[in-house]
């Protein structure tokens, strides 16, 4: 095997880079001297026929000016051992590379290969098979976004990213692999020209609509609750309210399916909301098999808001601020039991989603970022303008959202809703292809928002005018933006234009949609706007007052991925009035510890300004417009009307319907249900002395009377129906009776008809109640139910009460 000559060409902290010939290919080596003494490879470039060679007297060795590179996945935490290199070297010792020897030394490593192989970091494909839903959804979504563009020839199932993995390619083309290969370049035979791009754009377009259809074809033909972010409907559900089928089985499987689907589209959407719902169903699910959750509500709400943690945890791979979301945003009645249940829920939900790695990078957090340089005080200005411009949108997007799900509520328009996704991505996909940042998938976009610019790093955001001399420490210094950065900083002003306006119109579509990563996407593209602005402004200006103390020249000072996270914080936060869930949910997002008091300004700023326009949060607005029973927590009822105000019935009323409990027959209930759409009946003792002895749900009702007459001998329509401990004997030509006790519940909660409503209503808050019964000295007067609380506090609002009815 030919020998291989290597040069330190450069020894300047914080990277020392070695260049290498083998004959006919270089080798571009940087190695990172870290603080520990570890030595980390940061880069590998394998290019082909190098174009500028430098022969030396040491045999060979070249010289190769590398313009940007980019670090394939994993290998930023990939230690090379010097030692394997040169294993049977003589006089090698380990600490060579890192000695105060001139820079002309050399080291031949003759016999050996540089091997640089990715099997160990490729993805373990043998789990993901048997993983949970939440990497599946993850794993599937990126295969098919990346299959709008092209197709792996090495396994049509691998995404663009695992598909060049293995490859030879430079870095600078990595993109450009040939086991990766665009549509044109399948279909043409090339990849350049008018044509091919004509047919890439064809291609994707078609792809979108193709995702986008199939989805809402399936929510509507399968599982209409399966559409939305869930949300809204979860908030309802564990505030006490019913909506039957909306935690099912069917609805579990079309949305996990559509999800998919709808994200891959490119539509301006996220996962992270639909599953939380689709973490609820797997816990409703579940509940179903044990006897303790499945006939008590209670409990059962328990379990749904340890699953709202884990559908977080999962999602954004944040376990604590999964917790912490239940608890601020989703729960209704959070006690310490719940607490900890929701805290083991996540945990596990996060351990199970490290073990399938569906990022690929070995961490559980979606966008993980290394930020070097602290923050300064001075830097709280434009964090708050941040946290203001996060207020207005979230502001802006919640009127102009819930003004269009009102207008496709009311008009012919949600009528058809497959020709609205039809339209929507059709206008999406045409705007997106053009601009890079909108073409790649909305993480995508976010992560590269994210990123800390390094010497290494490809992308248009990091191509800076580069002076190595002035590198100080660990960092890279301020730099003056190349003109890769200005043509990506107006790429990035179109695509804020274009996510602000098109989210409007895409969140609330009959297909899953979530709203978590479009707000943070426009947020974090603004903060990446006003970042560099900052450190331009920094860079050119060091002299300013405001700079001189703490920017001089050659420092790092500004970092434009703080401020992308800063104003992704910002955004999500005045859309959904998250605060502590949303600060805790973003560093363990990142895992950008150091930056909690920038989230937290920006977090506090824009929900202030957002309050101060609209009070409520976007899932709050989305559950009064869709007219749901629910009381908010959040506010206090302070007005001192009575139990009797409110109670039905009314005066001119006809009377409650009851049912005594051992005088009426099996017609006489089915009458009852017949006639009346009620969800349950009080029990008395006699319609004369109106003594409350208990409640009972229709629907226990109807089941029990069916069963009895299929499988009890004697039961027909004059048989009497007993609520009570025992009966009294039946002379012998009577029909059979039907002992009902089992069914009543004995303990129905109830107020005397003196109690103040602000007592009513807390009640109802803090224990989810449908109804509760009203009494005097024992003796039924009338029912509350939620809906009778809610017509009350919009009347006491000038409200009309009718326009808050669940339909």
């Amino acid at each position: 095997m030919a020998s291989l000559s290597c040069r330190r060409w450069v020894h300047q902290e914080p990277f020392v880079e070695f260049r290498c010939h083998t004959g006919t290919s270089c080798l571009f080596l940087a190695w990172g001297n870290m603080k520990s003494g570890a030595r980390a490879l940061l880069g590998v470039v394998n290019i082909q026929f190098c174009p500028v060679l430098a022969q030396t007297s040491g045999g060979g060795a070249a010289f190769l000016r590398m313009g940007r590179a980019v670090q394939p996945p994993g290998l930023q935490d990939k230690v090379l051992s010097l030692e394997a290199l040169a294993m049977d070297q003589k006089g090698y010792r380990r600490g060579s590379f890192q000695s105060s020897t001139s820079d002309e030394d050399m080291l031949e490593i003759a016999g050996a290969s540089l091997d640089f192989s990715m099997a160990d970091d490729d993805p373990p494909l043998d789990r993901e098979m048997g993983g949970s839903l939440a990497g599946l959804i993850d794993i599937s979504a990126h295969w098919m976004t990346d299959l709008k563009e092209g197709v792996c020839l090495a396994g049509f199932w691998f995404n663009h990213e695992h598909c060049c993995w293995k490859s030879n390619t430079t870095f600078t083309d990595r993109d450009k692999c040939p086991e990766w290969e665009s549509w044109s370049q399948l279909i043409l035979g090339h990849g350049e020209g008018a044509f091919a791009y004509i047919l890439n754009y064809f291609m994707y377009v078609i792809w979108a609509l193709l995702f986008s259809l199939l989805a809402v074809l399936l929510v509507k033909g399968f599982a209409p609750y399966a559409c939305g972010s869930g949300i809204p409907e979860i908030k309802t559900i564990l505030s006490g309210f019913i909506i039957r089928g909306y935690l099912g089985k069917w609805t579990l499987i079309i949305k996990t399916i559509t999800l998919v689907l709808a994200v891959s589209s490119g539509l301006s959407l996220g996962k992270e909301g639909p599953l939380v719902h689709v973490a609820c169903c797997c816990g409703n699910i579940l509940c179903h098999l044990f006897t303790k959750y499945r006939k008590n509500e209670a409990k059962r709400r328990e379990v749904l808001s340890a699953a709202a943690a884990a559908g977080v945890s999962v999602a954004f791979g944040a376990p604590i601020g999964g917790v912490l979301f239940s608890l601020e945003e989703v729960s209704y009645y959070f006690p310490l039991k719940t607490l900890w249940r929701s805290f083991f829920a996540a945990l596990v939900a996060a351990f199970t989603l490290r073990s399938i790695n569906p990022f690929g990078n070995s961490r559980l957090v979606l966008f993980y970022v290394e930020f070097h340089m602290p923050w300064h005080l001075l830097e709280l200005v434009p964090f708050i303008l941040l946290g203001i411009f996060g207020g207005l949108w979230g502001a802006f997007f919640i009127r102009s959202n819930i003004a269009w799900c009102r207008r496709r509520k009311t008009t012919k328009l949600g009528k058809y809703p497959v020709l609205e996704v039809f339209v929507v991505t059709a206008i999406t996909a045409v705007l997106a292809f053009p601009n890079e940042y909108t073409r790649m998938s909305t993480s995508e976009l976010i992560s590269e928002l994210f990123n800390d610019c390094g010497i290494l790093d490809s992308s248009k955001l990091c191509e800076y005018v580069n002076d190595f001399n002035s590198t100080k420490g660990d960092d890279l210094p301020d730099r003056a933006a190349g003109p890769g950065v200005y043509t990506a900083m107006w790429q990035l002003a179109l695509a804020l234009i274009m996510k602000v306006f098109i989210t409007i119109f895409t969140f609330g579509m009959k297909v899953p949609s979530g709203l978590f990563i479009p707000s943070m996407a426009v947020g974090a593209i603004a903060g990446r706007l006003l970042g560099v602005a900052v450190e331009q402004l920094a860079y050119y200006h060091h002299d300013w007052a405001i700079f001189s103390g703490w920017c001089s020249q050659g420092a790092d000072c500004i970092t434009p991925g703080l401020y992308a996270m800063v104003g992704a914080a910002a955004c999500l936060g005045g859309v959904t009035r998250m605060t502590v869930s949303l600060v805790v949910i973003m560093f363990e997002l990142t895992g950008g510890l150091e930056y909690i008091v920038p989230l937290m300004a920006a977090a506090m700023t824009s929900k202030w300004v957002a309050d101060a326009i609209g009070r409520e949060g976007i899932y709050d607005a989305h559950i009064r417009l869709n007219g749901y029973p629910f009381l908010e927590a959040k506010e206090e009822f302070s007005h001192k009307t009575l139990a009797m105000d409110v109670m039905r019935p009314r005066r001119n009323d006809p009377p409650l319907t009851v049912i005594t409990q051992d005088s009426m027959t099996v017609e006489d209930v089915e009458t009852i249900i017949n006639e009346t759409t009620y969800s349950g009946y009080p029990v008395v003792v006699s319609r004369e002395s109106q003594r409350l002895v208990g409640f009972v749900l229709r629907r226990d009702l109807i089941i029990s009377i069916e069963n009895a007459r299929k499988k009890q001998d004697g039961i027909v329509s004059t048989s009497v129906i007993y609520f009570t401990d025992h009966s009294p004997p039946l002379p012998p030509s009577s029909p059979s009776m039907l002992k009902l006790r089992s069914i009543l519940d004995l303990s129905p909660f109830t107020v005397t008809d003196q109690t103040p409503m602000e007592i009513v209503v807390d009640i109802f808050r803090k224990l989810g109640l449908r109804q509760c019964l009203v009494t005097h000295n024992g003796k039924l007067l009338g029912i509350i139910t939620k809906k009778d609380v809610l017509k009350h506090i919009a009347q006491l609002a000038n409200q009309d009460p009718d326009s808050i009815l669940f339909n």
